[in-house]
Order: C-alpha cells, then structure tokens, then sequence
C-alpha cells in the first residue's frame, strides 16, 4: 500500500471509530487486564504519564490496568512489542512522537510501520523545545536577534547541543542554523542532564531541548531561554519561535497513544473516550502540569491526521541533514 494510502486509510478509521464513540461512552469495561506499554524504563516522563491515566482507565476502560516497562533500542523494543500484540483491546503503547515520526526516516531497518501498523488514539500532553544560553554566551544577549548577531561575529562559536542524535531537537537546531543563514555544529550528549550541566559550566553555548530542563535555572540568571518552539507561550515573558520571527521552525510534540492497527474502531472510540476523560481528572492535570506537559486530548481524526502530516514533514528534514542513526 502506498503512503497516500495508508494516510487515507487511516484517518478514515479514525472517522469511523469517531463515530462510534457515543455509543461507547457509557459501557462497562471491558473484563480483561490493560496492558499500557512504555518504551523505556521506569522513573521518566512516559512512564509517570502512563502510571497516571492506568488509574483512572482502571475500572472506566477494563477492569485491570498495569504499566509494562519495554525499555530498549531507544523505545523501538516496546513499539514492535505492541505492533505484534493482540488487537483486541487490550494493549496500547505510551510514546513520545519521534518514534514514530522521525525514526522511520533515520532508520534504514524500522520493525515497524507507523500508519500502516498502529491506529492513533489521541494524545495525552504536549511539549516543546527551548532555545536557551548559558555563562557561554554574553549576558547582553537576551533574544534570538541578539544569538544571531553574536554567533555571526563569533563564527568559532557556532556549535549548539541536543540531548541526543537523530531526536527532534537535533534537527530543530540544524533548521534554526540554516534559517539564520549561519550553519551550527551539532554536539549529542547522552540525555538532558549532562547537556544542561555543560550549558550551566559553559562549555556549550546553546541548546535545544525540553522546556523543562532548563527552566529551574531561570530566576537565578543561569540559562536564559530565547525563544520555545510551540503555538503558545511556554513562559509568559519568553517569545515563541513564530514571534521571534522564524514561524518555520514551529514545533509542537507529544505523547501519543497508539494501538495494533487491527484494534476494533469502537474498542479505539471507548479508549478515546476514557483518556479524555481522565487527562480532565484534577489530579492528571496537576501531574501532567508539574512535569510541564499540559494535557491535551484531541480527537482521534484530528490526532490521525496530526501523525501522518508530522510523518511527511520529517522526511526532507532528515533526508537534506544527511543524518542515518546507527542501528
């Protein structure tokens, strides 16, 4: 099946399992155990968030709930895991969308296929990326305009970090670099800490990476964010990326929920349901909020189409960076 296709296939279901959410909405769960599968290990963000909805899904979507940890290959164990899974109902992948938007464009061998083995869900928060300095960068620059002026003038300068290779900061830099007209030298580290932790001592001038890392540095004048990536204002006083005039560079991300394609549209529809009902639960959203991923909840036509539209925009971008993940 060609990729057009697959796309219209897709949203499609997602139409038809819209359509069939009303009769789902007030139906006993299902009398069998949840499995919500997380790429990675315990202790981080999709895990937490996973833990939070597995309460509330208890009892609304199945009668038993549980988190299963398939950590590996930097979230592609757990994703082929619930490609091969029952499409029943009973299993669902919690990820973050670079594994299924831009992995399939830097792996040259992928078990999976996005549209053609998962059907989308909704999903759960949203977040985005921050430009931010550090000590390694003059104090006087305090917008992206000034970044722009230094970093032209200080050419030996012109390198940013990213938290990890072939992730979406990393080709958010390199697109930021070329949109200035002054091509940056990406730096992988190993995860956001030793990146944040480089950019505080200065040995890396900026970075691209969550929001969150960096903003319990900014009322002690550590890091100084220049710009975030989404819609919306991340910060009341720092600018969005569109603000600040590269409206191009605009990226929204989030974690997603994701079934085996085969997956019944009103078993699809009842999940839809049920998730947003529970990212509205005060306690969800006050999680949710603390790890600054606000909730989101779309519908699931609206989420289909989200997937497959990031799926074709990450192409060029990968493919003109020259970048191929080792596997």
């Amino acid at each position: 099946m060609k990729r057009r296709e697959c796309i219209a296939t897709l949203v499609a279901g997602a139409a038809l399992a819209a359509s069939s959410g009303s009769a789902w909405a007030q139906a006993a769960p299902l009398d069998k155990t949840l499995r919500i599968v997380v790429g990675f290990p315990a202790g981080g963000a999709g895990d937490s968030i996973a833990r939070m909805l597995a309460v509330h899904l208890r009892g609304t979507y199945a009668t038993n709930v549980i988190v299963e940890n398939r950590a590996g290959a930097g979230g592609r164990i757990g994703t082929e895991y619930v490609k091969n899974g029952e499409a029943d109902g009973s299993i669902m992948l919690l990820s973050a969308a670079p594994i299924l938007t831009i992995y399939p464009h830097i792996y040259k061998k992928l078990p999976y296929d996005t549209l053609r083995d998962f059907v989308p869900v909704t999903s759960v928060s949203s977040f985005n990326y921050a430009f931010t300095v550090g000590p390694g960068v003059p104090a006087s620059v305090k917008s992206l305009a000034d970044y722009v002026t230094w970093v032209k003038a200080n050419p030996d300068k012109a390198v940013f970090g990213s938290p990890a290779a072939g992730a979406s900061p990393h080709f958010l830099g390199l697109m930021f670099g070329r949109a200035i007209g002054m091509p940056l030298t990406h730096v992988a580290y190993k995860g956001g800490a030793p990146l944040t932790q480089d950019l505080l001592g200065g040995q890396i001038p900026i970075a691209v990476d969550v929001a969150a890392s960096h903003i319990p540095y900014l009322e002690s004048g550590k890091l100084r964010i220049l710009a975030t990536s989404g819609k919306v204002r991340t910060l009341p006083s720092v600018p969005t990326i569109a603000e600040a005039g590269y409206a191009s560079l605009e990226l929204d991300e989030y974690f997603g929920l994701f079934m085996p394609v085969k997956t019944p549209p009103d078993l699809v529809a009842r999940m839809v349901t049920a998730v947003q009902a529970a990212i509205k639960q005060p306690d969800v959203v006050a999680g949710l909020n603390k790890l600054s991923l606000p909730p989101s909840g779309p519908s699931q036509r609206d989420f289909a189409r989200q997937v497959a539209t990031d799926l074709e925009r990450w192409g060029p971008i990968v493919k003109s960076s020259g970048f191929v993940a080792e596997e």
